[in-house]
């Protein structure tokens, strides 16, 4: 569940008073009464307050209200697909200041669909063939610190990975194989090529650059800065920060490549895409969730996660022992988050305990748990919901002998 091993970047910061939190575009609370079936008790499901952040297995994000109303709309009329991506991917482009764009079935069929551009170009025969490479290039060019398990997705087309490490190793290793050069913008400071560096070298050797920013908004502005910044490809998911469809990701870049790439999608048959179907409703819903999230003030979102979690943060450090921690990772899911611990010497609990406890307690809180205690973010709370898990932890914590 550590997509992007949240906790591995950690700068301390004061934690002040706990200050009300009003205002903001939070997550509504859910319906007491819905108008329709409930499924989630008829099913016998389990929900839960999400503290723990936007991961897959918990089913990443609430849409927002605004994503569901387009969605709603869409699903009473029928229209060409290829024409709603056509319209769609204008106007994501524009926002994210891109040539072309095109809502993908998650960042995973992004990166899959980008590459198979890259490969193939627009050559129906090439297109029909993959993951067979006959007559296409077949290597991809890898930081080593960077080779992590999202290049399957690139696999998946037939290529193989090639790692290197420095710019010297770069130049010597590409030859008239290498078809793509792939970048892990989570990993970005763990590799001794910068971002410039990987584009420069792409540039000069006329070989396409692509970028996985999976998880890596916020800051709002990373939507746009790495097609400026010159990345011929860009994928993001879209249903974690930005809260669109789960399901949904964005293709963006160089208009060529995502035409090519759309050729390998559907609702074209005989392809590697066919089955990374995107329907119309999560197409319009991912247009819906861009525009919403462009539209937030960020700053006061920003404060509003800090003040919740200094108010998680004093109310919990009553307990004697418990020290708390302010982790803001600086790449991948760049968002406000608390670790807390405590001494083993004064609360006999293990991390994996309390983290249990939370999950089994009612309501159900899901936290993460490490070696030195949990952490905790509030970016996916609905409005109030920080007061809860404040007070819940407490409780746990002074359950302990």
């Amino acid at each position: 569940m550590k997509r992007r091993d949240l906790l591995k970047y950690i700068s301390v910061a004061p934690l002040g008073a706990g200050l009300t939190v009003s205002g903001l575009p939070a997550l509504a609370a859910p319906d007491k009464t819905p108008a329709g079936k409930d499924y989630i008790k008829e099913l016998g499901l389990r929900s839960f307050i999400n503290a723990a952040g936007t991961y897959t297995a918990m089913t990443a994000s609430l849409m927002y209200p605004e994503v569901m109303e387009a969605i709603n709309a869409v699903s009473k009329s029928y229209v060409m697909l290829d024409e709603v991506q056509d319209k769609v991917g204008e106007r994501i482009a524009q926002i994210c200041k891109a040539e072309a764009a095109t809502v993908t079935a998650g960042c995973w069929s992004a990166m899959v669909l980008g590459m198979a551009g890259v490969l193939t170009g627009t050559d129906p025969k090439k297109i029909a063939q993959l993951p067979r490479l006959d007559g296409m290039k077949s290597e991809v060019l890898v930081q080593k610190t960077h080779n992590s398990g999202y290049v399957h997705a690139l696999t998946n087309t037939g290529v193989r990975i090639v790692e290197i490490e420095t710019l010297d190793e770069l130049d010597a290793r590409i030859n008239d194989q290498t078809a793509l050069l792939w970048f892990l913008n989570a990993h970005a400071n763990l590799g001794k090529i910068s971002h410039e560096q990987w584009v420069a070298a792409g540039k000069k050797r006329a070989i396409p650059t692509m970028i996985d920013i999976a998880a890596d908004v916020p800051p709002v502005e990373n939507l746009w800065r790495f097609n400026e910044m010159g990345f011929d490809l860009v994928c993001i998911s879209g249903g974690k920060a930005l809260r669109g469809p789960q399901s949904a990701g964005i293709l963006m870049g160089r208009k060529d490549l995502i035409k090519a790439a759309r050729l390998s999608a559907p609702p074209r048959g005989g392809t590697i895409g066919r089955g990374m179907k995107v329907n119309k409703e999560e197409v319009v819903g991912m247009l819906a969730a861009l525009e919403k999230y462009t539209s937030i003030d960020h700053a006061k979102e920003w404060k509003s996660w800090m003040d919740q979690v200094n108010f998680i943060a004093t109310t919990v450090q009553k307990r004697a022992g418990v020290t708390t921690e302010l982790v803001i990772p600086p790449l991948a899911n760049h968002t406000p988050t608390l670790q807390i611990q405590w001494a083993p010497t004064r609360l006999r609990i293990k991390p994996a305990e309390l983290q249990l406890a939370l999950r089994n307690g009612s309501p159900s809180i899901e936290v993460l748990s490490n070696e030195k205690g949990i952490s905790l973010t509030v970016f996916m709370l609905r409005e109030g919901e920080y007061k809860i898990v404040a007070n819940h932890i407490l409780k746990e914590l002074n359950n302990v002998v």
